[in-house]
């Protein structure tokens, strides 16, 4: 089944986030952005935290998150 197939209905998937990979742990279309929660289709994920294992929809949230935990402060 694919996007394009009828009935077809986009679920988050859980994922290990890995040093510039990932491993799906479940199957889905989707991760939530730790920071705005939106959806991030899996094909345009590109910002992750490892040791958060934490998603991220663009750059902006994942400096927001940088900062928002303190590692931003020199």
């Amino acid at each position: 089944m694919n996007i394009f197939d009828k009935g077809f209905t986009p679920s988050e998937a859980q994922l290990r986030y890995l040093d510039g990979d990932y491993v799906v742990l479940k199957p889905g279309s989707f991760v939530r952005c730790a920071v705005t929660g939106k959806p991030i289709p899996l094909d345009e994920l590109s910002y992750w935290n490892v040791d958060r294992q934490e998603a991220y929809a663009d750059a902006q949230a994942a400096h927001e998150a940088y900062a928002r935990h303190g590692l931003g402060r020199a």
